[in-house]
């Protein structure tokens, strides 16, 4: 059974991160193990030149993997960005959920999250596209959907935990 996905979208600046950040706080507090993938548009780089995963790339390695006894890390070359799916098959094997920043119009159930600033477009977008759960917003939404403060991370969490990890094996100790 593949692990179950959950997308935070919104626009910049509109509390994605925040509201992500204290979901996978709470769910980890009540006993899963949540596996966070941000999207970005841009490039980025986790490697500093000179080290030796630098150099092992620099000489050609198209996956480089950085292991110690408490954490992995991946750096593959791609040539295209790859899918929701493909990074969740390939990349998270223990976790209990995918939680993704990003990803619009990934085919994934969905919050949507508004920010104080351009909220009109995204709040109609929200109401119009099936794949939205829910929507996080400080304000007052005319739409058919459960909207709650961009704060309430105890709703949003037993929203997910609800729909997506009844029946999952908490972890020991939470």
């Amino acid at each position: 059974m593949a692990i179950p996905v959950v997308t935070f979208t919104g626009l910049s600046n509109s509390g994605k991160t925040t509201l992500v950040e204290g979901i996978t706080r709470e769910l980890t507090r009540r006993g899963y193990r949540i596996a966070v993938l941000k999207h970005t548009r841009g490039d980025f780089d986790i490697d500093r030149e000179g080290k030796d995963s630098w150099k092992h790339r620099q000489a050609g390695a198209v996956t480089t993997v950085l292991a110690s006894p408490r954490r992995v890390a991946v750096i593959e070359e791609t040539v295209r960005d790859l899918t929701i799916e493909e990074i969740r098959d390939r990349f998270v094997a223990t976790a209990d959920i995918l939680i993704v920043e990003g990803h619009k119009t990934s085919g994934f159930p969905e919050i949507v999250v508004i920010g104080d600033e351009h909220g009109d477009e995204e709040m109609q977008r929200a109401g119009r596209d099936a794949m939205v759960i829910a929507v996080a917003c400080d304000r007052q939404a005319d739409i058919p959907l459960p909207c709650h403060p961009r704060k309430d991370i105890s709703t949003f969490a037993d929203l997910i935990e609800n729909r997506y990890l009844t029946g999952k094996r908490k972890n020991a100790g939470g």
